[in-house]
């Protein structure tokens, strides 16, 4: 550790507390305080650890008093750390504020790098890495919901989100209006916990995840979406015969089910099919 006026941003693990580093771990013991984000939920990690240094609560609705507190601990000479519930703070988790004001004001900042749930799904998903968007937790209220998606409707990068249980049928079913039932995404779940789960498929698809397995829809959750890609020219349309099929069949069944018959039939891939059939209507 430097030897004083520094803040320390802390990651600590999302599930397994086997992730820790040892760097992490020696921070947080020569601290001379940790601000928690949920002290409670903190204690059990230092525990765990055998870590006893004084913790303090800093969230979101921290108000500018506690801000200034920490502030002139840092102006005393003292080192802070600052941790989260879960993974690196400041990755939808409070402490911009504070991260900001010391910097302002000359101090150290130094982050100590360890677990991000984001970049942890990421790794594991199998979609495109090379360029991504982190958009964090959609809004709650559903037309801020449908707004925010609809800007991002034909970007072409994986785009990566948060969701709670609680929300995640609305924000998936939100995401299919918008992003269609053909789009790829992965539904990364308790990740790192016993639980641990991966799903890779299409929002169509997920939706009846869901429905047959309830269990799907608890824990921690990252939606990973595959980016916009923007059809191509002739080479990308059908044959005569598989359109043919396809119109026949689009008169008498829904549009998911009549491209599955027609890839069958065709060998044509169902998305390809799905997302022609969406353009011809």
């Amino acid at each position: 550790m430097q030897s004083s006026n520094a803040l320390y941003i802390v990651a600590t693990p999302i599930g397994n507390l086997e992730d820790i580093t040892f760097r992490a771990v020696k921070v947080l013991q020569k601290a001379d305080i940790i601000a928690a984000e949920d002290t409670r939920h903190s204690a059990k990690l230092l525990q765990h650890f055998g870590i006893e240094t004084r913790l303090m609560a800093y969230h979101d609705h921290s108000n500018e008093q506690q801000t200034q507190q920490l502030l002139q601990r840092l102006g005393k000479g003292e080192n802070i750390a600052l941790i989260s519930d879960a993974g690196t703070p400041l990755i939808s988790d409070p402490g911009y504020r504070l991260v900001k004001a010391a910097r302002e004001q000359g101090y150290s900042v130094v982050p100590i790098p360890g677990c991000s749930a984001l970049v942890a799904a990421l790794s594991a998903a199998g979609l495109p890495s090379d360029r991504f968007s982190f958009e964090g937790f959609l809004p709650a209220k559903s037309v801020a919901r449908m707004n925010r998606l609809e800007a991002l409707q034909k970007d072409p990068r994986t785009l990566i989100f948060y969701e709670s249980p609680h929300r995640i049928r609305e924000s998936v079913e939100a995401m299919t209006q918008v992003f269609g039932e053909a789009r790829n995404v992965v539904l990364a779940r308790e990740i790192t916990k016993t639980y641990e789960t991966f799903i890779t498929t299409s929002f169509a698809n997920l939706l009846e995840a869901f429905d047959s397995d309830q269990n799907q829809l608890r824990g921690e959750m990252v939606i990973l979406v595959q980016g916009f890609d923007e059809p191509k020219g002739n080479d990308e349309s059908l044959d005569c015969d598989t359109e043919k099929m396809m119109k026949l069949l689009m008169e008498e069944l829904p549009l998911k089910k009549a491209a599955a018959i027609a890839a069958k039939m065709s060998g044509v891939a169902k998305n390809r099919l799905y997302q022609w059939g969406l353009e011809a209507k």
